[in-house]
């Protein structure tokens, strides 16, 4: 009998019991409320008067009213640059500790996003709720006593001006408690390589050593990795050579369009819980297994505001306009996509974190990623969010019974039908199908899921062009524009000009 892993379940289960009937809406009041006082005499808060905020007979509606939206870059040119040069008291008390870098989803430059201790305290806090959520999980006793992979980015972080520099999956997993190192894989040394390849291999070479009985990633790049270890161990799946992996918790991205894919490197079924891990911080997580929807962290350093999702509500370079509306937690509905914003305990304020969301369960706080706002793709009108966009790729998959895990989509003319726009797609599959069947059926799809794109297929958007390529193609490109592995995730929409560099790629491969 797995004896510590029963008293660690025990303790968990314990833990858990804490944190029934709590209100979302007041936690995230008070959030605000310690957010403003906190940082009412940095430079930020003294600009925008956090002190006369406070003092507001509506203080939520007046923090609305008096910040403005803020996206990386203008928030890094008015402000956080400062901390750069040496400044203290900025946007929030001190110094920041760490930067978290992030490329996202866009360009080679890496945004330098401050990472305070009161974040990494949050983080920590928010990762404890998650395993005490695991009580609502069927796990046996013996789970806990399994060792865990945690595939992130280096764990070996640069010094830079006195701090230290990182993806946010590097940073964290460089804070793990001392308690928790005999169960984290793939261990301290190869967490620190950085090329992606290189620890890859190590991990395949050890992965006969270890006992894993979860897995934490980004899916795309724990595809990969799963794929590396079943080939050269020459294996049928991944349990043959991990066989008491019971748990794999996903993050960074929507696991849906991915799930397939996965599923089918390993033997047996295991539990799929989703998170929310970004470098502004530990945004949800998924509590409990009747849904793959996540609780937002509503109590633990974040304050969040949401936008309804509307082309007209976003400038051409991604930002938010400043008069568009924005809803509290208390004021949104359900099934109902919102441009996420964030202000938190690491000075971010009002921020566009670039991510959609929409709302399952409204009392719980519960909400899946939908999108990107930068993977929105409106040309000729046709309103594509990423949802509805993976949505129908799902479809392909389970109408032709074949696996899709990365596709990428623009919008431009067709020099062999008069310059008429199109939808060009490139689907990521290993399997046979007919690009003109596959084409025809996500027409079908999406004509039916999004009015829309429906009229617009009626007038300005004339079709649906297929490719289908090898899914090691995304990675590849990833590899040659930022890098492979950590917090990098494939661009789902691209404008004409991007779209040129990746068919040029395409096509060199």
């Amino acid at each position: 009998m797995a004896i510590i892993g029963s008293i660690i379940k025990s303790i968990i289960d314990i833990s858990d019991s804490f944190n029934e009937d709590t209100n979302p809406v007041e936690e995230q009041q008070e959030v605000l409320k310690n957010l403003l006082n906190k940082a009412k005499n940095t430079e930020f808060g003294k600009h925008y008067e956090f002190e006369e905020l406070l003092n507001a007979d509506n203080f939520e509606k007046a923090f609305t009213e008096k910040v403005p939206f803020f996206d990386y870059n203008s928030i890094n040119a008015e402000w956080w640059h400062k901390m750069h040069e040496g400044k203290k008291d900025v946007t929030w008390p001190g110094m920041p500790d760490y930067f978290a870098l992030s490329s996202g989803t866009t360009g080679k430059s890496s945004k330098r996003i401050p990472v305070t201790q009161d974040m990494i305290d949050a983080i920590r806090k928010a990762g404890i709720k998650q395993v005490g959520a695991l009580a609502h999980f069927d796990l046996e006793p013996d789970f806990f006593e399994k060792e865990i992979m945690m595939l992130g980015s280096s764990t070996d972080l640069s010094k830079e001006n006195g701090h230290l520099e990182g993806e946010i999956s590097g940073i964290s997993a460089s804070r793990i408690p001392f308690w928790f190192k005999g169960y984290y894989k793939p261990g301290e040394d190869i967490a620190k390589i950085a090329d992606w390849d290189e620890k890859v291999d190590h991990i395949v070479q050890n992965a006969g050593q270890w006992d894993i009985g979860a897995l934490s990633g980004i899916p795309s790049w724990m595809e990969l990795m799963l794929e590396k270890v079943i080939e050269a161990h020459k294996l049928d799946n991944i349990h043959d050579i991990w066989p008491n992996l019971q748990v794999y918790t996903s993050g960074g991205v929507a696991f849906s369009p991915y799930e397939k894919s996965f599923k089918a490197l390993l033997g047996k079924p295991v539990t799929i819980i989703d998170t929310y891990l970004a470098s502004e911080g530990f945004i949800a997580f998924q509590t409990r297994p009747e849904t793959d929807a996540m609780r937002l962290v509503t109590d633990n350093g974040i304050y969040f505001e949401f936008v309804p999702m509307n082309p007209d509500y976003i400038n051409q370079d991604g930002s938010i306009v400043q008069d568009a509306p924005v809803f509290s937690l208390a004021e949104v509905e359900k099934d109902q996509d919102y441009i996420l914003i964030i202000s938190t305990v690491s000075g971010a304020w009002r921020y566009l974190i670039g991510d959609t969301i929409a709302f399952t369960d409204i009392a719980r706080a519960e909400i899946k990623i939908t999108g990107r706002t930068k993977f929105f793709l409106n040309v000729v009108g046709s309103q594509l969010s990423v949802n509805k966009m993976s949505d129908a790729v799902q479809e392909l998959e389970d109408h032709f019974d074949i696996k899709i895990p990365e596709f990428t989509i623009s919008a431009k003319r067709n020099p062999e039908d008069n310059d008429e726009f199109y939808h060009y797609w490139y689907l990521g599959t290993s399997d046979q199908a007919n690009e003109g069947e596959l084409a025809k059926k996500l027409d079908e799809s999406l004509k039916d899921a999004n009015k829309n794109y429906k009229v617009a297929r009626g007038k300005a958007l004339k079709g649906v062009i297929v490719k289908t390529i090898n899914p090691d193609i995304f990675y590849d490109w990833n590899a040659a524009n930022k890098k492979k592995g950590g917090q990098v995730k494939m661009e789902k929409v691209m404008g004409e000009e991007k779209f040129k560099e990746w068919e040029d790629f395409v096509k060199r491969q």
